[in-house]
């Protein structure tokens, strides 16, 4: 998946954590609330504006941060 245009990153907003399309929900929260067990439904139902494509976004920066960092360390 191509999270490049769901997952921005602004300096002045949320201290420039990687955020949902410009809002102000960071990956984290969103990682931070499956972590913790919500499931997908729980988390669109919460929160109307995001998406089910959102979430997954958010799922493959993380993975794509994860597989940076092993390569950086090799």
């Amino acid at each position: 998946m191509d999270y490049q245009d769901i997952i921005t990153i602004e300096p002045g907003k949320r201290s420039g954590k990687p955020c949902i399309r410009r809002m102000r929900i960071t990956v984290y929260d969103i990682l931070e609330y499956l972590a913790g067990g919500m499931t997908e439904a729980e988390i669109l139902e919460d929160f109307s504006e995001l998406t089910l494509e959102d979430i997954k976004a958010c799922l493959a920066f993380a993975a794509d941060r994860e597989r940076k960092l092993f390569v950086a360390s090799l």
